[in-house]
């Protein structure tokens, strides 16, 4: 990460930011947006794969007469579904460039809401909101295209292939933050905002910290070998299920005994294959699973750390260990000065139903924080429990659906920090 950033002056806007008719703009467009989300909703895409979503994208977008280049954040440059759309400024000494993120993949969980618009495809469904976060970046593109007095150039970041493809990555990699692969497309991104809609947090209430709030994701891929005998005679073989045991439960001692109590760590292992019969010792056993932390330091540690204790401990019971470490999604980091701006533009806002800075981090992982170490960003929480309501379907879960009365608060955050 950039740590030594060097601070931008740019000259103040000559025009105020029209914000007294934001309400109105945004309440003439709800009907259409929600229309638009549970249109997403019935015809999810997973990562790598949203070509109907992106062409919804792009449609919106010429309609709207918004300039902008599809085809970003595949494997290779020019073959991705991302779309990348820039707003210019309507003054003559505009502001900074405005970076708004949303991203567009769904998962493959089967649906069990029961909606009128759920899931079309089987085995297909927006559990995680990306429905709502793409018509909401929509809605905001909309809004901020009718507004008279723009006093900052605005960049569109509609990204594929966050849920476990670092779209965001390749989104950077194709140019979103530096004006598109051609350089053509409005300035260079000055700061940057995304959101996600959250459960936990009761509905329209915006929610982010500053420093990290979502953890580095690391995932790890175990093979332990041992030697195979019958079940009856154990001590003729090496057993590889009770050294991939022990090694579940060494590496528990990463967060109990290897770093500060105050410090972050979870490894969990999620998966573990081995044997083909009940009286047969196996050769070889697998396990797969993951690695979150919150600082830097701490990562690599536990890395180094979990690969000592799977081969000492596979090795104290006569078998080998080889852990590969997957690489995944930094720790996303928030500015604390945009962390902040965020917090009050929540408490200025009509829709939004107040701000609360979020106490801790959340272990779970996100690419937006391969934006947040290049440009000074802020990711928040959106609000969705509905009112009087204990609880709700939690994210990746097949009952949840993200609920229409969250559009709203979320475009007009998303438009007053592009206007601010």
């Amino acid at each position: 990460m950039d740590t030594d950033r060097v601070p931008i002056h740019l000259p103040m806007p000559t025009t105020a930011p029209d914000l007294a008719g934001l309400a109105a703009r945004l309440a003439a467009e709800i009907d259409d947006l929600t229309r638009i989300r549970r249109d997403l909703h019935a015809h999810p895409e997973v990562r790598f794969e949203e070509h109907r979503t992106g062409r919804v994208v792009q449609d919106e977008l010429a309609r709207l007469g918004i300039r902008f280049v599809a085809g970003l954040g595949g494997h290779e440059p020019g073959q991705g579904t991302g779309v990348l759309a820039h707003l210019p400024a309507t003054v003559d000494r505009p502001g900074p460039c405005i970076g708004l993120r949303a991203d567009m993949d769904a998962l493959p969980i089967a649906e069990r809401t029961a909606a009128a618009w759920a899931s079309t495809i089987p085995g297909r469904m927006h559990a995680c909101g990306h429905d709502g976060h793409t018509a909401i970046l929509l809605g905001a593109a909309r809004v901020l295209a009718a507004t008279e007095h723009r006093p900052n150039p605005v960049t569109f970041v509609f990204q594929p292939a966050e849920e476990g493809g670092g779209g965001g990555e390749l989104m950077c990699r194709d140019g979103c933050l530096t004006g598109g692969p051609d350089g053509d497309l409005g300035p260079p991104v000055t700061r940057m905002y995304g959101l996600h809609g959250w459960p936990g947090l009761p509905l329209g209430v915006i929610g982010t910290r500053p420093g990290p709030l979502l953890a580095a994701t690391d995932e790890l891929h175990l093979t332990v070998r041992g030697r195979q005998a019958h079940a009856a005679y154990p001590h003729l073989g090496a057993d590889p299920i009770v050294a991939g045991a022990h090694i579940v439960a060494a590496v528990q001692t990463l967060a109990s005994r290897t770093v500060s109590p105050l410090d972050s760590i979870v490894v969990t292992f999620g998966t573990f294959h081995a044997g083909t019969a009940t009286n047969v010792i196996p050769e070889t056993a697998t396990l797969t699973g993951t690695l979150r932390t919150l600082r830097a330091e701490t990562r690599v540690l536990a890395k180094a750390r979990l690969k000592e204790l799977a081969e000492s401990a596979a090795r104290a019971l006569g078998c080998e260990a080889e852990l590969r470490i997957e690489e995944g999604y930094p720790v996303t980091l928030n500015d604390p000065g945009e962390a902040a701006r965020v917090l009050e533009v929540a408490r200025e806002a009509n829709l939004a139903r107040g701000a609360v800075e979020v106490p801790e981090p959340s272990m779970g992982g996100e690419d937006f924080a391969y934006y947040a170490n290049r440009v000074p960003s802020c990711f928040y929480l959106l609000g969705l429990r509905p009112d009087g309501a204990d609880g709700m379907p939690e994210l990746h879960q097949p009952e949840f659906d993200f609920p229409d009365g969250a559009i709203g608060p979320g475009v007009e955050m998303m438009c007053r920090l592009a206007l601010r």
